[in-house]
C-alpha cells in the first residue's frame, strides 16, 4: 500500500509510512521473514528519502539474519541500499 500511495503521489511521504510500518507488523506476527524484509527495505528505502539514513540502516539489521538466498531479488536490494547508507 506504500508503494501505491508513492506512486500515485511521489510527495506522500509521510503518509506511506503507516503502511509499511502495519506491513512489517503483519509479516512478524506470521514470523513471515522474507516479508518483513521487503517492507523493512521499503521503509528504510523511504526513511533514506527522508534523510533519516541512520534509522534506515537500523532498520535493515534484520538482513543478517539471513543464511542463504543472497541471489533472491529481495536480499540484493536490501543489500544495496544497506551498502548505499554506509
Amino acid at each position: 500500500m506504500g508503494d501505491l500511495l508513492l506512486q500515485r503521489s511521489p510527495g506522500a511521504l509521510n503518509a506511506a509510512e503507516n503502511p509499511y510500518q502495519r506491513a512489517i507488523e503483519q509479516a512478524r506476527q506470521q514470523n513471515a521473514k522474507s516479508l518483513e524484509l521487503r517492507a523493512t527495505t521499503s521503509l528504510a528505502r523511504l526513511w533514506r528519502d527522508q534523510n533519516k539514513c541512520t534509522e534506515a540502516r537500523d532498520l535493515l539489521a534484520l538482513y543478517g539474519w539471513f543464511t542463504e538466498g543472497f541471489d533472491t531479488p529481495d536480499l540484493r536490494e536490501a543489500k544495496a541500499l544497506l551498502i548505499e547508507l554506509r
